[in-house]
């Protein structure tokens, strides 16, 4: 089921979390923040939202690190449910599409719950005092490409909270696959 996010709270401040990463580390708030801001990511293996957009996901988050932004991706999903979404299924996603950050798994689902995430692919952005800035799409694409010269929305966004410590006041909300909540 496809949903959109709600729009951003700016000045609501992140939660610190300790998850398993498909790199066989732990990795918390603490050890993915940017000197100048970092994002949040909510993804999964299985959603076409994601699968459409992640080569544009690393793109973006790499580019990003040049600017001080820290990144980490979250797997918010049921994974017995979805054995797609599986931490074994994790490592080889994140090897096949080259990830420069952490991809762990939220096994409780209790960090999804904590930012009130919705949906894969979400996207959380926070300022260099953890305020969030930015809860916004990473661009025009969904299920497919972006047109031709669509403004890469995510990466701009960092990119002003970088030089500023704030988001953009216009943002369009992301759209993606509903999180596989535990029964």
């Amino acid at each position: 089921m496809a949903l959109a996010t709600a729009v951003c709270d700016f000045g609501w401040k992140a939660v610190e979390f300790d998850l398993a990463g498909t790199d066989g580390r732990r990795h918390r708030l603490a050890d993915v923040r940017g000197e100048k801001g970092t994002v949040v990511m909510f993804i999964c293996n299985h959603c076409p939202y994601v699968k459409a957009a992640i080569g544009r996901i690393v793109r973006d988050v790499t580019a990003l690190a040049a600017h001080g932004i820290g990144a980490i991706a979250i797997m918010p999903n049921d994974a017995k449910a979805y054995p797609e979404d599986s931490l074994a299924r994790m490592k080889d996603f994140a090897a096949q599409h080259g990830f420069p950050f952490p991809y762990v798994i939220d096994e409780t689902q209790a960090v999804a719950r904590a930012y009130d995430a919705v949906a894969t692919p979400e996207f959380y952005g926070f300022n260099a005092a953890l305020e969030l800035q930015y809860h916004g799409r990473l661009d025009a694409g969904r299920t497919s490409p972006p047109p031709a010269g669509a403004k890469r929305e995510l990466y701009d966004a960092m990119v002003a909270i970088a030089a500023g410590g704030q988001g953009p006041l216009e943002q369009i909300a992301t759209m993606g696959c509903s999180i596989k909540w535990r029964h």
